[in-house]
């Protein structure tokens, strides 16, 4: 068994997010490290060394050639045999932002369909394109998650507010099938919603008007998993949103917490519990 999970939080050519990122992992009892990309790339440190792998938002080589297509192509090619012993290891990989981007790209999410081989075969089946606004988005807004995900992230949690900072956001796929297909395996983890519905009754394969759901992403995803439920990947920030008074109703006294009991404290915010879940699932699983 596992007692503390080591942490791999990559960071370089542009990531952003790496010290927030790494500061949650150890609030909730992890033991997180900021690698530099080519520590791997080069042979330096290898993936066995850690139990979780986190790729924080940012703009990974500026975004040029498309958000996270440069750093999820380098993943794809120089990691692949590392990343594909990592998922059948049974360790989870999160994406966050621009590292739900380079998940993407490099075909660990979707990832293969249900009932075919779920690991990974890096065969890249979605992608992330401009927003319908056509421009860089900086707000917060409502989510909402599948409590029948097998995702290992979400466990437990049904609606939290969350801030979102990007330019291409709008989650794609070349056919609706595809959708019902992911949706069938209860791989669209996490959603868009309107705040004003009840909780656990906001999701919608309607598409929300903007800015409740602020890229036009098609049925308002807002983060898949794959169908082994370790690897996730979402566009909005849960490391933004460690504390209470990080969120906007901070100074009025209403900002929304966990309601379980294994909190840090009565400041703490909705984002952290989704990495307190992989962190216990690592302890009780590895």
């Amino acid at each position: 068994m596992v007692d503390t999970p080591k942490v791999a939080v990559l960071f370089g050519f542009g990531i952003n997010c790496d010290h927030e990122t790494k500061a949650v992992f150890d609030l909730v009892g992890g033991q997180a490290t900021r690698v530099h990309v080519n520590h791997f790339i080069n042979g330096n440190r290898s993936l066995d060394e850690f139990h979780i792998l986190a790729v924080p938002g940012g703009f990974s080589f500026g975004d040029h050639l498309g958000s996270g297509r440069l750093l999820g192509n380098r993943m794809r090619f120089a990691l692949r045999e590392q990343l594909h012993a990592f998922v059948a290891a049974g360790k989870p990989i999160i994406g966050i932002c621009n590292g739900f981007q380079v998940l993407v790209k490099t075909g660990l999410l979707p990832g293969p369909a249900a009932g075919q081989d779920p690991l990974p075969d890096f065969v890249q089946r979605a992608s992330l394109t401009l927003n319908d606004s056509g421009r860089y988005e900086d707000r917060w807004v409502t989510l909402e998650f599948d409590s029948n995900s097998p995702c290992i992230w979400t466990k437990g949690i049904t609606r939290i507010d969350c801030p979102v900072r990007h330019g291409e956001g709008k989650f794609v796929l070349p056919d609706s099938t595809d959708f019902d297909m992911l949706a069938a395996n209860n791989q669209l983890t996490v959603r868009y919603v309107d705040p004003a519905t009840e909780n656990g009754e906001g999701i919608s394969d309607e598409l929300l008007p903007f800015p409740l759901s602020p890229n036009g992403s098609m049925r308002n995803i807002a983060g898949v998993c794959d169908a082994t439920g370790l690897v996730f990947g979402l566009m909005p920030h849960p490391e933004a949103v460690y504390a209470k008074w990080l969120h906007p109703d901070h100074t009025r006294n209403t900002a929304p917490g966990p309601e379980s009991s294994d909190v840090l404290g009565e400041w703490e915010g909705e984002g952290l519990q989704i990495f307190r879940n992989a962190v216990d699932y690592v302890k009780a699983n590895l």
